[in-house]
């Protein structure tokens, strides 16, 4: 295998920063005009469930009811993103452009570690849309669970807020990649460039790549 020179190496990317430059420029407009005008702006809405007891107030909350609704809160966020839960979410709201399926793939649901509290995040690019969403589906999973367990025990302690800002746009963190992109591509193609030359360069190439002893060099005199 052929050894680098890394000073050499270093002298050939000087030499080439050009190409560096227009391959970092060319990385980041394209970047932004994705983000500015292809990327579809996602607005994110969340509602918070927790299960609290049946117990009346005088009995308070017992370890029976704390095990037990830490043990249905798996169950619980299988059952929020189920078709009959999804579909009662689109018929109540009359959303005619959403299927069971599209709508799933917006709808995540999540649990906070060593609590009995379900979190729904709704995306969508209109974001009153996902505040709605988001509510309805939290109040038609509440219903549904009443029917489904015989157990009240699900209550939507804070509800969705109207987002102001996409939260899969952050303008400063893509510069930061599309910089990044743009120098890896940048340092791959002089790399590669380098590393396809052949050509003879200097009186050492000589000697080096051909292995014939150097008897002499002719000058350039001019252009002529």
């Amino acid at each position: 295998m052929e050894e680098i020179n890394l000073k050499e190496l270093f002298n050939y990317f000087m030499s080439k920063i050009s190409i560096l430059i227009i391959a970092l420029l060319v990385v980041i407009i394209l970047g932004n005009i994705y983000s500015l005008f292809i990327k579809t702006p996602l607005y994110q809405s969340t509602t918070k469930l927790v299960l609290v007891s049946e117990s009346n107030t005088q009995t308070g909350v017992t370890q029976g009811d704390v095990q037990l609704n830490s043990s249905l809160v798996a169950t619980y966020t299988e059952i929020i993103k189920s078709r009959d839960i999804i579909s009662k979410v689109i018929d109540n709201l009359n959303l005619k452009d959403e299927t069971v399926e599209s709508l799933t793939k917006k709808v995540s649901v999540s649990t906070t570690t060593n609590t009995q509290t379900i979190i729904i995040k709704v995306s969508d690019a209109d974001n009153n849309k996902a505040k709605v969403i988001s509510d309805e589906l939290a109040k038609v999973f509440s219903e549904e669970i009443t029917s489904i367990y015989k157990l009240d025990n699900v209550h939507i302690y804070e509800k969705a807020s109207l987002s102001e800002k996409p939260y899969n746009i952050n303008f400063k963190k893509e510069l930061v990649i599309y910089t990044a992109g743009g120098i890896v591509l940048g340092c791959g193609i002089i790399f590669l460039m380098f590393m396809l030359d052949t050509s003879v360069k200097t009186s050492e190439d000589v000697e080096e790549k051909l292995g014939l002893t150097l008897l002499g060099i002719v000058p350039k005199v001019g252009d002529k």
